[in-house]
């Protein structure tokens, strides 16, 4: 029988609402790297954590603060933290990626991070980047309209709510990744995905501790939320409620109303919701998407949270669930992003770059390396270890230097400047049968360099390679407007042609759909080193990643800031 529940996050929400201008008047912040117990499904481990709570504290700041985080790493293992989404003018050396833009935070040591807010709006997080520990290592960043301004473009909620989906393994994460590492395969799905750090109840030992939100009917609900799982694209609505998306990744969007919303590792939406149903119970929930056939490689469960009105009646014995499409089904998950459309107004303007002056098509490809194991014991397909690549680039970091640093004081040898704007290879890129010789990719450490305000496009497209699938790609220090997408491979002469150049939803991760392409373009405004990557984490452990390095410009308002004094040592 399921009990109503306590009231706990109704009186949190209203503190958060009284005491917000307060909170975000500080502009410190500590964040002690540490383990913790946590308890879940039936079993208990230690976690890392921010100040030992999982997920991490928010930061709450108004558009346009600088503060500072002084990150103290009292953990077993080094740590970075990266401020997903914030652009960071001029001054990546706080962006956080490990021996991308710093070496990491030893244990013992600390590094008083300076955090730059510039024209983001809405929801965005901050989490670890580096190795997996990013799976607990986690938080919500919110930025309101700074006092005096038009501040939201939609009806003032009547309160916020964080909303963030997670990943649970049983297993250590690090085991996790190591295993990876070692056996060349597949990584271990995760136990369970989670809301708000919960698994819900139908997962076993989990009702007592299941995430409750409890509302007043008639008032609108504006929630934050954040795809903080490891992997996977997800699928999340609430039942016998609509939902309206009104901002992406720290930017505002024309209304779009919706029963269910598709969300991407490192993506985050501003949602609101109306509590107009008859006082009761729902469920809110959380399942995967997934193009995956074999299902013992994927989480196929589901995560539950429960909406509670106020009010006095009898709660029914089992709430609802609400309607998810199907694991796989790729139409309802590219609908809703192809739904998104920037606000594009008089108060919020947009730019789309028109006359383009740097090209780049890059393929999006999982491949496979020889086995270095002794007796080729590797798990990869034909006893390979798996690897992922951009245009067959196999990004392989330095582990001795950042390259922000080496770019900075001009050190030669640990960076090349060759990434390719174009794939090496031409091929049918989304057939169903590719020769096994263009799985094996290049491994360097290739960069890409642009001039200052240059007018960028890039061109992601997919391919079949071992295995399609999506990817999340991320750009750091930009935010980039998606203007089209497609399935099979690009056309160059047609596909330009279906472009949204008026309202393109700005973005900091663009989905590239399972055997598709999806474009964006930016302008190279934010001098500096700057990180792109796909954001599951196993393709960015098997090299889909690399760099942008953006050249300085003429005035000394368009040029990279100097680092800071406490920058950490290799």
């Amino acid at each position: 029988m399921l009990r109503l529940r306590n009231g706990t996050f109704c009186l949190k929400i209203f503190c958060f609402q009284l005491l917000f201008s307060l909170c975000s008047a500080s502009n410190d912040y500590l964040f002690v790297v540490k383990e913790a117990s946590y308890t879940r499904l039936c079993s208990t481990k230690n976690i890392l954590t921010v100040n030992g709570q999982f997920p991490g504290p928010t930061i709450r700041v108004f558009a346009g603060d600088t503060i500072f985080v002084e990150v103290s790493n009292e953990g077993k293992e080094n740590i970075t933290i990266h401020w997903h989404g914030v652009r960071q003018p001029r001054y990546p050396w706080s962006d956080g990626p490990a021996y991308i833009t710093q070496c990491p935070i030893k244990p013992g040591a600390s590094f008083r991070q300076k955090i730059i807010f510039s024209e983001e709006e809405g929801t965005l997080w901050w989490h670890a980047h580096s190795n997996w520990s990013r799976a607990t290592v986690h938080g919500a960043i919110i930025i309101q309209p700074r006092p005096g301004t038009a501040g939201y473009p939609f009806p003032e909620p009547n309160a916020e709510v964080p909303i963030i989906l997670g990943e649970w393994w049983k297993q250590d994460v690090t085991e996790v990744r190591n295993e990876l590492l070692r056996t060349g395969g597949l990584p271990a799905a995760s136990d369970a995905f989670t809301i708000n750090g919960q698994p819900g109840d139908l997962y076993p030992c989990s009702s007592s501790e299941t995430f409750t939100l409890t509302v007043d009917g008639g008032k609108t609900y504006l929630l934050r939320i954040i795809n903080a799982a490891m992997d996977e694209m997800l699928f999340f609505s609430i039942a016998n409620h609509d939902l309206t998306v009104v901002g992406t990744d720290g930017a505002y969007t024309n209304p779009l109303t919706t029963s269910y919303i598709t969300i991407s590792p490192g993506q985050t939406l501003d949602v609101l919701l109306q509590a107009n149903q008859n006082p009761n119970l729902y469920y809110m929930a959380s399942s995967v998407y997934s193009t995956v056939v074999n299902l013992d490689f994927i989480n196929n469960t589901t995560a539950t949270a429960v909406l509670q009105y106020n009010g006095n009646y009898t709660p029914i014995s089992s709430p609802p669930l609400p309607y998810l499409p199907s694991r796989n089904d790729t139409n309802s998950a590219f609908q809703f992003i192809s739904s998104l459309r920037s606000l594009a107004n008089e108060d919020h303007p947009i730019d789309v770059p028109l006359d383009i002056t740097s090209s780049i098509f890059s393929t999006v490809s999982l491949n496979t390396l020889p086995c270095e194991n002794d007796n080729n014991s590797c798990e990869g397909p034909n006893g390979t270890r798996l690897a992922a690549s951009l245009n067959n680039q196999s990004f392989v970091e330095p582990s001795s230097i950042a390259i922000l640093e080496a770019y900075y004081e001009r050190i030669n040898g640990v960076y090349g400047e060759n990434f390719p704007d174009f794939p090496p290879y031409l091929f049918n890129f989304t057939a169903d049968d590719l020769p096994m010789i263009l799985q094996i990719p290049e491994q360097g450490t290739e960069v890409k360099v642009l001039d200052y305000d240059s007018a960028v496009e890039i061109n992601f497209q997919g391919t079949n390679l071992v295995a399609g699938t999506s990817h999340p790609i991320h750009l750091h220090g930009y935010s980039f407007f998606v203007v089209g997408f497609g399935f099979g491979n690009f056309d160059e002469e047609k596909d330009p042609l279906n472009y949204n150049l008026i309202d393109p939803p700005l973005r900091t991760i663009v989905d590239v759909p399972i055997s598709g392409w999806a474009t964006v373009r930016f302008r190279a405004s934010n001098p500096g080193v700057w990180f792109m990557h796909c954001h599951r984490e196993e393709h960015l452990t098997w090299g889909m990643k690399t760099v942008f390095i953006v050249k300085n410009g003429e005035s000394p308002q368009e040029r990279l800031l100097p680092p800071p004094p406490d920058v950490p040592p290799c």
